[in-house]
């Protein structure tokens, strides 16, 4: 684990970097297709080390699972929708599982009020970053109704209903497309945010180039970024299957490994 090392001493950002500015462009590098197991193993590390913090995050999600269900159970359409966000904005909610994660390599206290305000670190760039995942979400739950309107034959369902229809392979023109559409846009973002958001924690990096960072990762990798892909839909899926009860254990997981990934994919700075 000599990777988890290459932090800066006392964890605080370059001096030289101020949001961006001077920084040179991340250098991406090549990872086995097995990498993501690793990262797993460290995130369930970094749980068992600082279960409370961990586990608070994970109740977050956990209660935002419920909500979305419940709220939205007879209005399938925005469920799918809201679920998919739920997905797709992941990395922006998990910046204090981040944050844990880069504490406990600097052997700093586990305490959860620090993940807390974490996002002020570069809290311009993060927003940019939160606007350009705001906006895919939008057009993702548009495009939602629209493949509703335009392929769905039946009366519109409840979320057993739907997943009904999904299990039984019932009318699979809309599934086809529906799928297929969700396809696109999750792996748009997750190309975007493979290691952005932890870019910009660690050394206050911009938006643009976390983000141009990440499909470079996705790019060099493409067999460890569909095994870690997979593995996040998995375990996401596992998660609500079991009453969003096991969102609150592996969501942290998955939050802690987004994390190692970053330290596995992304050269550290060299001191200047």
């Amino acid at each position: 684990m000599s990777q988890q090392n290459d932090a800066r001493p006392g964890g605080a950002p370059p001096a030289h970097a101020d949001a961006g500015q001077d920084l040179p462009f991340p250098r991406v590098r090549d990872v086995p297709a097995g990498a993501p197991l690793r990262w797993v193993a460290r995130g369930l590390a970094d749980l068992r080390s600082c279960p409370i913090p961990s586990l608070f995050y994970g109740f977050c999600f956990g209660a935002m699972g419920l909500l979305i269900t419940f709220v939205f159970e007879h209005a399938y359409e925005y469920t799918s929708a809201l679920t998919s966000g739920f997905l797709l904005l992941g990395p922006f909610l998990a910046m204090g599982l981040y944050e844990i994660s880069r504490r406990r390599e600097l052997s700093q206290r586990c305490a959860l009020g620090p993940t807390l305000t974490v996002w002020k670190r570069n809290a311009g760039n993060i927003g940019i970053f939160a606007v350009v995942l705001g906006v895919v979400f939008l057009v993702w739950a548009r495009a939602s109704l629209v493949v509703f309107a335009l392929f769905y034959t039946n009366e519109m369902p409840n979320l057993s209903g739907f997943l009904g229809q999904v299990l039984s392979l019932e009318n699979l023109e809309f599934l086809g497309v529906y799928f297929g559409v969700g396809l696109i846009f999750a792996t748009i973002v997750f190309a975007a945010s493979v290691v952005s958001i932890p870019l910009m924690l660690d050394r206050n990096q911009d938006a643009v180039s976390s983000m141009l960072a990440s499909f470079a990762a996705l790019a060099r990798n493409p067999g460890a970024m569909l095994v870690w892909a997979l593995m996040i839909v998995t375990l996401t899926v596992v998660g609500f299957l079991t009453f969003h009860l096991g969102l609150v254990v592996l969501m942290p997981i998955v939050g802690h490994a987004t994390w190692h990934a970053y330290r596995d994919l992304v050269e550290p700075l060299t001191p200047s």
